[in-house]
Formats: C-alpha cells, sequence, structure tokens
C-alpha cells in the first residue's frame, strides 16, 4: 500500500513537472526552447500542446534547416487531429520552402489527401473536392512512381465518382419531377461527358424512362416521332448492356411503344 502511495506520488510529480516544462516553453521567448519542447510532445503525440508551440515558432524557422523538420511535424500533427486544411496548408508550406526535401513526396501526397478528407459528400458544394482532384493530379504527374501512387489513384477515382454521381442525381431528378426535355437533354450531356461512368447504365435507363413518359403523354401530332425517339433510347440501352438489370422495365415500355407505333401505321 505505501508503495503504491509513492508510485502515485512520482507520478503525479512527473505530471507536475511536464505540464511546468510546457508552460515555461510557451511564455519563454527563446525559439530553441519552444523546438525542443514542441518535438518532445510531438513524439509523445501530444499534438494540441505540440501545435500550439509550432504555430509559435514556424515563421522564425521557415527557410532554415530546422524548418523543414517543423513543418512536416506541424503537418502531420494537425493530420492526426483532423484538422485537415491546416494539415494541407502546412505540407503545402514545406514543399514551397524545401522543394529538394526527402520528406516533399510525402508531403505532396498528404497536402492532396488532406483535402481529400476534407471533402464533403456528392449532394453538396464540390470546391474541396476540385482543389483534392487538382493537388492529387499534380501528385501524380510529379510522382508517378511513389510509394503513395496506388492510393492518390484510388482518391481521384473516387473524388471523380463522385462528381459524377451529382451530375448524375440532377439529370435524374429532372425525370423524377416530369420535366423529360430537361432529362434527356442532361442525361445526353452525362453520358457524352462520362463515357466510362458506373451510373451509365442506369443513366441510358433513365434516358429510355424520360422518352418513353415524354411520347406516351405528347400530343397526337408529335406522338408518332416521339415513340420512335423513345424506341431508340431502347436500342440504346440493351444494345450497350444487353443483359441490364433494367430490362424487364425497359422491355414493358417497349411493348407499348409498339402498340402505339402500330396505331399510327394503320392509318396510313
Amino acid at each position: 500500500m505505501l508503495m503504491k502511495k509513492y508510485i502515485i506520488i512520482g507520478l503525479i510529480g512527473v505530471l507536475f513537472a511536464s505540464c511546468g516544462e510546457y508552460q515555461k516553453a510557451l511564455k519563454s521567448t527563446d525559439g530553441s526552447v519552444k523546438y525542443i519542447e514542441a518535438e518532445k510532445l510531438y513524439k509523445a503525440k501530444k499534438y494540441k500542446k505540440a501545435n500550439r508551440l509550432f504555430e509559435q515558432i514556424a515563421s522564425e524557422y521557415a527557410g532554415k534547416p530546422q524548418g523543414e523538420r517543423i513543418y512536416y511535424m506541424y503537418g502531420d500533427a494537425c493530420y492526426q487531429l483532423k484538422q485537415y486544411s491546416l494539415a494541407s496548408y502546412q505540407f503545402e508550406r514545406l514543399q514551397k520552402l524545401y522543394p529538394r526535401s526527402e520528406k516533399a513526396t510525402e508531403a505532396s501526397f498528404l497536402e492532396a489527401k488532406s483535402l481529400y478528407l476534407e471533402t464533403p459528400k456528392y449532394s453538396v458544394d464540390q470546391t474541396y473536392t476540385y482543389q483534392a482532384l487538382e493537388k492529387l493530379q499534380y501528385f501524380l504527374d510529379r510522382y508517378p512512381n511513389s510509394e503513395y501512387t496506388k492510393e492518390a489513384n484510388e482518391l481521384t477515382l473516387d473524388l471523380v465518382t463522385r462528381l459524377e454521381k451529382k451530375d448524375f442525381e440532377i439529370a435524374k431528378q429532372y425525370d423524377k419531377i416530369r420535366d423529360y426535355q430537361a432529362a434527356m437533354k442532361s442525361l445526353d450531356n452525362f453520358l457524352t461527358d462520362n463515357p466510362g461512368s458506373p451510373f451509365r447504365e442506369e443513366a441510358l435507363y433513365t434516358r429510355l424512362h424520360s422518352a418513353y413518359e415524354w411520347a406516351i403523354n405528347s400530343v397526337e401530332s408529335k406522338k408518332e416521332e416521339r415513340l420512335n425517339t423513345a424506341k431508340e433510347a431502347y436500342d440504346n440501352l440493351l444494345r450497350a448492356y444487353p443483359e441490364s438489370k433494367f430490362k424487364k422495365e425497359a422491355e414493358n415500355m417497349l411493348v407499348k411503344i409498339n402498340t402505339s407505333l402500330k396505331s399510327f401505321t394503320s392509318q396510313k
């Protein structure tokens, strides 16, 4: 029991001593004191405390040999704290100040990945998405064979898919609100701009549905022409995806399209 008491007292003493050193470093006007304490805290994974010190000395050491390590630790600490915008900025500073740094490749990747981790889901503003894509492409162009290349390509594909999904959802929304002409135009643009999209099959089906509804509900004078347009949309879907998951629905529409077209043939 007595031994346990001494251990607790000892630990409390160490805790107060470490807190004391940190407070001294914060108040010190000596950059080297702050640097030593910040590095110690960083290694101990006390990132918040370390960053308070890095923030105070980063500009002082910018361009100096020690600054290279400071900016890397500062950026990594922000990254570990999920402060991705700040992390990205520090990694960018490291590259600009120390372009020949052995950490430049990693910093370039982490700058881009930090922006990637800041990106929102597909349905909201995509500013960060475009910024992340730009940084990822820069990284891939500059370091095409690095150890981070595979992950950078995966992140790029994910962001491109998000942007495609947003464009597709916008186009599909026109179909849902029964603005079929706008839907067809928007879907045509989507299919042209994204020929390899994972949403291509559904986009072709939605294009068929819009064309079908537009034709079936149109005035008689324009109905035949629009039915043929819908039939062409059916052909485009089944030509690209012979075993489409939408095949049953598409064939049901085709039956009604052909039935309606026969009435025009009989009138001629």
